[in-house]
């Protein structure tokens, strides 16, 4: 008993603050164990988050290219063969005006459409949906038999280009905020790689498949159905982008804090285009542009074949001028967004198209490659076009109104353009009238280009 009584002193005069560390030493190693555990676990999805994420991005980058690929080769493919399709389908000249008159027709009323279709499937469902429509619209229109059925397989097609064309802007705002300059020169390049593509070789390649137009025509087909591909995984996401959980959180942060007292009263009005006049001038500017690069795409080939030069070179020459979009399409976005104001770049652009229709009228066959060269530079305007399009507005909404606008106005601008350019053809038998209104429409094209590069927003305007 005795022996015991030390122990049990020592037992009872332990402080409690030795007898709280010792028994916190003694659960340490568990509760470290477990608190690696959570840390582990927290590590672990946030990597396999930023994987995900990084899948998700690369994905969406390589859709954005194939789609951008295909929003062009319906309209090129189609000049470079025209003149065998007029024969095929019995085309006059005005009739042949009118097919080349579609294009802007079927962006102005399906592009309307683009900003509801997304907000209620989704930017993604709707660009895959697009797609997906160009692949049947090319594949039914060779053979649907006759003028009206080629019409409607080409409006089948157009309309799935219309939506893409209103929501690529979209889509690259809205997933790449801080690479606008850069991702719109990717998909600017894609898009003008794929109209030189379909320029260049649609005719080699009917005469390597037997000379059938139709054929030559349908086998785009199959490049639409490969850009549906990357676009399903965003149908199934309703339009989710990269990074939005973190999006989400900062969101809800910000809306617990107090509220700025001119956003008390409730939430801000829907923006109202049409009292901003920077979105009119880059409506007008979007529609002179537009108006330019269709009367090229459809007619410059027929041009070149007139003054004597033979079918294939017409169709390089052709894939000339819209390959020069490549790498201008990647250094003018860039450019234009480190200047504060885009007008000269708009005025550099219209001289070019100046110089190369004077070529076009004077000597049409001798200087043929510097022409094709210069009116490349000036088909340009078009990725400037989108480019200003995100820069004059600050929001995702703002960004997504301004391009329907944009582009919904400006190809009802742009249809007439191709389809005079027809009739005076045929009335007049040669290319003097058609060329002096190319050349006539360069100079309203520079004025509003110079007005809608200047440095303000469509929010800030459209509030006054």
């Amino acid at each position: 008993m005795m022996g015991l009584m030390p122990s049990e002193e020592t037992r009872t005069t332990t402080p409690p603050t030795v007898r709280s560390a010792a028994a916190h030493d003694a659960r340490k190693p568990h509760d470290a164990g477990k608190d690696a555990g959570k840390d582990a676990g927290k590590d672990a999805g946030k990597q396999e988050g930023a994987s995900a994420r990084a899948w998700t991005t690369r994905l969406l980058v390589l859709g954005i290219v194939l789609s951008a690929l295909n929003l062009r080769p319906a309209i090129t493919s189609l000049g470079a063969l025209l003149e065998e399709v007029r024969d095929g389908l019995g085309m006059s000249g005005s009739v042949a005006g009118l097919l080349t008159s579609v294009p802007p027709l079927c962006f102005a009323v399906f592009g309307v459409m683009a900003p509801r279709l997304a907000r209620r499937f989704g930017p993604g469902a709707v660009v895959c949906a697009g797609m997906a429509a160009i692949a049947m619209g090319l594949l039914i229109r060779p053979y649907a038999g006759g003028t009206a059925g080629f019409l409607a397989g080409s409006a089948l097609a157009l309309m799935g280009i219309a939506v893409s064309n209103v929501l690529m802007p979209v889509i690259v705002k809205r997933w790449f905020p801080d690479r606008v300059g850069s991702m719109t020169g990717l998909y600017s390049m894609a898009l003008a790689l794929g109209t030189a593509l379909a320029a260049a070789v649609t005719v080699p390649v009917t005469d390597a498949l037997g000379g059938s137009w139709q054929t030559g025509l349908a086998l785009w087909a199959g490049l639409a159905v490969a850009a549906v591909l990357p676009w399903l995984p965003f149908v199934r996401g309703r339009g989710k982008q990269p990074g939005d959980g973190e999006r989400v959180a900062e969101e809800t942060a910000r809306n617990q804090a107090p509220a700025p007292a001119e956003h008390a009263r409730g939430e801000t009005p829907p923006l109202r285009m049409t009292r901003s006049r920077t979105a009119w001038a880059l409506a007008v500017f979007f529609g002179l542009q537009a108006t330019a690069a269709y009367i090229t795409m459809g007619w410059m080939a027929q041009i070149f074949r007139d003054a004597g030069v033979p079918a294939g070179t017409a169709g390089l020459l052709l894939a000339v001028t819209m390959v020069m979009g490549v790498p201008l399409a990647f250094v003018i976005p860039r450019l234009a967004t480190r200047l504060p104001q885009q007008g000269p770049i708009v005025v550099v652009l219209g001289l070019c198209g100046l110089a190369g229709y004077a070529g076009l009228y004077l000597a049409p066959a001798a200087g043929a490659w510097a022409w094709a060269l210069l009116l490349g530079v000036a088909n340009c305007a078009f990725p400037l076009a989108l480019t200003m399009v995100g820069m004059r507005a600050r929001t995702g909404p703002g960004v997504v109104r301004l391009s329907a606008f944009a582009q919904s106005t400006g190809y009802l601008i742009s249809i007439p353009g191709p389809l005079l350019v027809g009739v005076l053809y045929q009335h007049s038998g040669g290319w003097g009238l058609p060329i002096a209104l190319m050349s006539a429409l360069m100079i309203p094209q520079m004025v509003v280009g110079v007005l809608a590069g200047r440095d303000r927003t469509v929010e800030d305007e459209a509030s006054r």
